[in-house]
């Protein structure tokens, strides 16, 4: 009942919003002379914060249709190359002969660009959480990402959607996108991914990508426990199951679905710092009443996508606290995929770059850092690990850090193993 309750909460603000942004509108109006005032400004702030805390926060837009190459903007086009029930394969398609002027190179040399498919994380956030992390590599890759679904927006009749279906749907999006390609996987789908890749090594399969990247994953939980490890593991499983998995309403298309409401996870987020979001508000508020725009906008473009949240399967959260934060079924050597065990020793020639932050209070130092260890085949020649100083999770995949510290590590790592791929493929 707790999502039905939520629902009929958010239907009952509805006016009470509307009234927040009629009289939001009228203060801020030039023509009103209570506008400029301290009191009318103070009002007009307090009806823009109380609209944003009680706002239905939908899926975002990319929001951007350029990127910068060498100081010259180059088109951007978002489009889905692959559909399923719970996941869409977004490409993000450059302007070719932008790219190439901005380059000053042919437009034939751009065929040899590398294929990177960023694998988004099913955690509460939707893809777009990346976004800075897609035009990070767009000046020299050819970007894909994984958009997954909103488990409240797909129909009962579409089926279940599980750990193990997670791995299935990575393999064959690296399947659609070809042989030699790079994958980064960012903090959760690290455990599926390897997975994924184990299965490919273990099938010999032609298209396995030329190398793969796992930034703050919790490949081996019990590494560093952080503060999400500890509630994992110090609660049974039956209370996950009991208090978090609730059913989708009729208003949704996903009714009658089994979920892991992206309330309650963005509940969970804002407690683990629940002070700094309050002071984050307290300025937000004093800054739109001293009329800062530039720190009010930075605010806004943060949190509306923040408190976007998206619904989990129920099957896929609570097999990922089985699986990856109690049973820690990877390192253990049971993690199993439709009945299939998985083997990352089998992994011989897809090279291995771990990325972690120093600061990281989700995913602790050397839980990305085990994925050497299980992938024992691997040589250390295709083997690379680094720990960026003065960054906390977020840090580890967007932000100036990652700009100008990560992104360019990343780079050289994918070119210089990008060539046994190619050749392998052919």
């Amino acid at each position: 009942m707790l999502y039905t309750f939520m629902e009929m909460t958010r239907a009952a603000m509805l006016p009470w919003r509307t009234a927040a942004n009629v009289a939001r509108t009228s203060l801020r109006s030039p023509l009103n002379p209570m506008g400029d005032t301290l009191a009318g400004r103070t009002a007009a702030a307090a009806a823009d914060v109380f609209e944003s805390l009680t706002r239905y926060y939908g899926k975002p837009e990319w929001g951007f249709d350029t990127v910068a190459v060498n100081g010259l903007p180059v088109g951007v086009e978002v489009e889905t190359v692959w559909r399923k029930p719970f996941c869409n394969l977004v490409r993000f398609s450059r302007d070719r002969a932008a790219l190439a002027a901005a380059r000053k190179v042919k437009e034939t040399a751009l065929a040899d660009d590398p294929k990177l498919l960023l694998v988004a994380p099913m955690s509460g956030h939707y893809a777009t959480l990346l976004r800075g992390t897609v035009e990070a590599f767009l000046p020299t890759h050819e970007v894909y990402i994984t958009d997954w679904a909103d488990a409240r927006m797909v129909p009962v009749m579409e089926g279940r959607f599980g750990l193990g279906d997670y791995a299935e749907y990575v393999r064959e999006m690296i399947t659609i996108i070809g042989p030699g390609a790079h994958v980064a996987a960012v903090c959760q789908p690290g455990p599926p991914v390897l997975a994924a890749l184990s299965l490919m090594a273990q099938d010999n399969d032609p298209a396995r990508p030329a190398t793969m990247t796992f930034m703050g994953s919790p490949i081996d939980a019990r590494k560093s426990p952080t503060v999400p490890n500890k509630l994992a593991e110090e609660r049974p499983f039956e209370w996950f199951r009991d208090n978090l998995i609730h059913t989708v309403p009729s208003v949704y298309p996903g009714a009658l679905r089994r979920v892991y409401p992206g309330f309650l996870q963005l509940t969970g987020f804002i407690n683990m710092n629940y002070e700094r979001h309050v002071d984050a508000h307290y300025d937000y508020f004093a800054n739109l009443v001293k009329g800062d725009g530039d720190s009010t906008d930075k605010h806004r473009q943060f949190y509306d996508e923040y408190l976007s949240v998206m619904d989990l399967t129920e099957e896929f959260y609570l097999e990922t606290i089985a699986d990856v934060f109690q049973a820690h079924a990877l390192p253990q050597g049971n993690f199993e995929v439709k009945g299939r065990r998985v083997d990352p020793s089998a992994i011989t020639d897809i090279a291995l770059l771990t990325v972690e932050g120093e600061n990281d209070d989700i995913s602790g130092i050397g839980q990305t850092q085990a994925a050497h260890t299980l992938c024992s085949g691997l040589p250390k020649a295709l083997r690379e690990d680094y720990i960026q100083p003065d960054v906390g999770h977020y840090g580890v995949f967007n932000g100036r850090r990652f700009r100008e510290e990560i992104v360019p590590r990343m780079n050289a790592f994918m070119e210089r193993h990008a060539h046994p791929a190619k050749g392998r493929a052919a």
